[in-house]
């Protein structure tokens, strides 16, 4: 498999890519790319890297971390990387869902709920003709019992899915991915909040706030009660960091 193109970014590597490079990544490797995963980096999952050895394994461990924060594209620019630009899970999954009529993927859902997967299933066959839901799976809010996590393997390998999207919120999605590695039939790709918007449960930010790196404060004014201190914060540590690292090289 050839080599990929990475930015350090708080001892995190976030792939230097964009839309176009990426979905022609994945159509020719697919093959090589099955049992493996693929995390969408932001801030957030950043910032828990640096502070968590064990999840910045999980973040270096996969195929890709691809740049899913503006933020960190823009990094990469400033540090000699002209061409790197954002490539977000959401905006990812459609893409891939708009070129399965032609490439044939199968795709399987695991993650949220029962109700938001009913309602992804109807925008899929509304807007994505010719995408092949090959299953979808909503867990429960806790953790699998052995039995239970071989039987959601088997089940997924069953269904035979090219890409099965993890929608199950940092950090959690990228343990799962992380713990599955290798005994998946196809390519797991985290998208967070992805299932939401692909529902209807939550609405994208305009395109010029995520021109603009605002995404995160579109999102935090629609929910500030979960989120005010997870962007804040997370920000603040960001832009902290940063400058720490900076002075020690």
């Amino acid at each position: 498999m050839e080599e990929l193109q990475y930015c350090e970014i708080l001892r995190t590597r976030i792939n230097v890519t964009s839309m176009e490079r990426t979905l022609a990544y994945l159509r020719e490797h697919l093959e090589a790319l099955r049992g493996n995963y693929i995390c969408v980096s932001n801030v957030h999952t950043t910032v828990m890297a640096y502070e968590d050895e064990a999840y910045r394994k999980i973040q270096n461990g996969g195929a890709m971390a691809l740049p899913d924060g503006a933020p960190l594209a823009l990094y990469s620019k400033r540090h000699g990387f002209a061409n790197a630009e954002r490539v977000t899970g959401p905006d990812l999954m459609l893409e891939i869902l708009k070129a399965s009529k032609t490439e044939g993927y199968r795709h399987f859902f695991y993650g949220a709920t029962d109700e938001t997967l009913a309602a992804m299933r109807t925008a899929i066959e509304k807007d994505y003709p010719g995408a092949c839901i090959a299953g979808m799976y909503a867990p429960p809010f806790r953790p699998l019992n052995a039995s239970e996590d071989t039987a959601v393997v088997g089940m997924i390998n069953e269904a035979k899915p090219d890409f099965i999207w993890v929608g199950l919120g940092a950090p959690k999605q990228e343990k799962w991915m992380y713990e599955h590695r290798g005994t998946l039939c196809g390519v797991s790709v985290g998208v967070g909040a992805g299932f939401d918007y692909l529902a209807g449960d939550i609405k994208r930010a305009p395109k010029i706030m995520q021109k603009l790196c605002l995404e995160w404060l579109y999102r935090l004014f629609q929910d500030p009660k979960r989120l005010w201190k997870r962007y804040v914060t997370t920000n603040l540590k960001f832009m902290k960091y940063i400058r720490k690292e900076s002075r020690g090289k």
